[in-house]
């Protein structure tokens, strides 16, 4: 089995991390390799940001997803989740979707994320789900995902910090460590507050597994065909229909 990691943000030393934290996480059975978008922001924390990484979540599934059994969006907020799921012939999970999944069944849920920007976004992606209910609060700390991603350790406080306000203010039953940056710092802090801490990559990871071991629970319907202009050949040739070339069949 194939689990392709696609991160949206346009730095390989986030994807190295993310591949790293998903291989201790499966079994010797599933072979879990990386994608980095191509183009757009280094560290994704703004809408505009946001929307051209949904256009790099296909083109990396494009040019990467050949061989895959399954794909996870390593991008908390999940951009291009459901353009992918109908373009793709293999299951698609989305971080940010598995997390709040997974979180719900727990209670009243929030969301710790880093870089204010991500607030509003995140609200809108919760609601979306149909899970503003459940939702108790989106906190974010000041340095963004990408900063956090480069030193981890300095964060962790502020972090944890965050974590506990959103139990005590916001009567949380579980948290998520919400990011691309952030992952591997749910366990260090989980010591320090008093709910669950979930990590978002592992709540993708053991989704995928799940579908991995029941994939008609995974399986989406098929666009049809489109004419495109400007595009790289390997995203026009999915687009077109044409998706036996673009598996090498």
């Amino acid at each position: 089995m194939r689990l392709l990691l696609i991160n949206t943000n346009t730095s390989a030393t986030v994807t190295d991390t993310l591949v790293a934290a998903a291989r201790r996480m499966v079994p010797s059975t599933i072979t879990v390799v990386g994608a980095t978008a191509r183009f757009g922001a280094r560290y994704i924390t703004t809408r505009p940001t946001y929307a051209i990484a949904a256009h790099a979540a296909l083109d990396a599934y494009a040019e990467h997803g050949r061989d895959a059994d399954a794909v996870v969006i390593a991008c908390f907020g999940d951009p291009g989740l459901l353009a992918l799921r109908e373009l793709s012939e293999v299951p698609v999970v989305g971080m940010a979707e598995a997390s709040c999944r997974a979180a719900a069944r727990q209670g009243r849920f929030a969301i710790v994320t880093g870089g204010v920007g991500w607030i509003a976004m995140l609200q809108e992606f919760v609601a979306t789900l149909g899970l503003a209910d459940r939702l108790a609060a989106v906190r974010a700390v000041v340095p963004t995902g990408g900063e956090i991603a480069g030193d981890p350790a300095a964060s962790a406080g502020i972090l944890a910090q965050e974590c506990r306000a959103a139990v005590s203010e916001n009567g949380a039953d579980v948290v998520i460590l919400g990011g691309a940056g952030l992952i591997g710092i749910a366990d260090r802090i989980a010591p320090e507050v008093p709910v669950p801490v979930i990590d978002g990559l592992a709540a993708a990871v053991r989704s995928a597994q799940d579908i991995l071991a029941e994939p008609s629970r995974g399986a989406g319907s098929i666009a049809p065909s489109v004419e495109t202009i400007g595009l790289p050949d390997a995203l026009a040739t999915l687009l077109s229909g044409r998706r036996g070339e673009q598996r090498g069949a």
